[in-house]
């Protein structure tokens, strides 16, 4: 069996992440202040593509701009759920002519056809903070760095994907802030073992993606995860689904809690929903049994729930609907209501 050096892994990635549909450019190639983490070229060309019939202006686009690096303070976390929540969310904008409407701006496209989204993967991107950081890959979606990718040797003497996970969380998070304002989540890989996680969670939380499609074979063999994730959950479309629906930031947190789901609860909301719509009584041929999902103890079904019910509320086919939740023991109906409460 062959095993990827750090160089050839970081190729691979590359390779994979150009078949599915992104740009690729080497961070040497990109002119640019090394202090900014954000590719301001993309960003712009993006909503003016997007506002285009609103004829944005370049002192609106800059506003916008601004909106989004404005930032309340509070350290990376804090800053992190602030710019999350306008990207999932987007933000109303004055006009420049005061005498139209309010413009309301999505930095992300989230609509069906997603075109005017510019998705690229840069490797080697110098970043100068508190000291100066060369991360091994980014993906930026519309010059945004959704993505933080972190690399190690599979066969290099005591060095391990832990070790990837320390250079993210401990090492980058402390040097190079900036850069986890805007992030979704990190993965850390030798190629073999290849991993999601959130910045803010512990490495045993840390998982992977062994799915392309809901009904495929679960696959975990040395290399199969790093085809998994990047055909599984890098697809543009996927990828930019789990960032507007499966990534859930308490409105009260206790700690630096950031859930982001994983793939059994993403292929579980996913078909739920789907199912949902199909059998809904506002169709034709809907009987209105949408259906039961069974899980097993301990595989997450309260956020599984919790993410269902996000894609329903925001669902314009439903209009708002009344969701309700009923429970068979106390503990779970506290479980269940802090966690919707929040």
């Amino acid at each position: 069996m062959s095993v990827f050096n750090e160089s050839q892994l970081e190729q691979a990635f590359v390779e994979l992440l150009k078949k599915e549909g992104y740009d690729y450019v080497h961070g040497e190639c990109i002119t640019r202040d090394t202090r900014d983490v954000v590719l301001y070229e993309d960003l712009r060309l993006y909503l003016r593509k997007k506002y285009k019939a609103d004829h944005i202006t370049e002192d609106e686009i800059n506003r916008a701009i601004a909106r989004l690096e404005t930032s309340d303070g509070g350290g990376v976390y804090a800053e992190n759920v602030e710019a999350l929540r306008l990207m999932q969310e987007g933000f109303s904008l004055k006009r420049t002519n005061p005498k139209l409407p309010n413009l309301h701006i999505y930095p992300i496209d989230y609509t069906e056809s997603g075109k005017n989204n510019l998705f690229k993967f840069v490797n080697q991107f110098a970043i100068d903070g508190e000291h100066h950081r060369i991360p091994d890959g980014i993906v930026f979606v519309n010059g945004l760095p959704l993505v933080v990718l972190e690399f190690k040797n599979a066969i290099k003497q005591n060095t391990t994907i832990e070790n990837a996970f320390k250079q993210l969380t401990v090492r980058y998070r402390r040097d190079i802030p900036k850069l986890f304002r805007y992030n979704a989540f990190v993965v850390i890989s030798d190629g073999v073992n290849n991993k999601i996680g959130s910045l803010f969670a512990p490495y045993e939380f840390f998982y992977g993606w062994h799915k392309v499609e809901a009904t495929d074979s679960i696959l975990d063999g040395a290399f199969d995860t790093m085809f998994t994730m990047m055909c599984g959950l890098f697809r543009r479309d996927r990828l930019l689904d789990v960032l507007h629906n499966f990534i859930f930031l308490p409105d009260t947190p206790k700690g630096e809690d950031k859930i982001m789901c994983r793939y059994p609860q993403y292929f579980a909301t996913t078909q739920l929903f789907n199912n949902i719509l199909k059998h809904s009584r506002l169709n034709p041929d809907g009987d209105g049994k949408g259906g039961t999902y069974f899980g097993a103890t301990g595989c997450g079904k309260s956020y599984t729930m919790l993410f269902l019910a996000r894609k329903l509320m925001r669902s314009k086919q439903l209009s708002s609907p009344t969701i309700v939740l009923i429970t068979d023991r106390t503990d779970l109906d506290d479980q269940l209501s802090k966690s919707f409460l929040n």
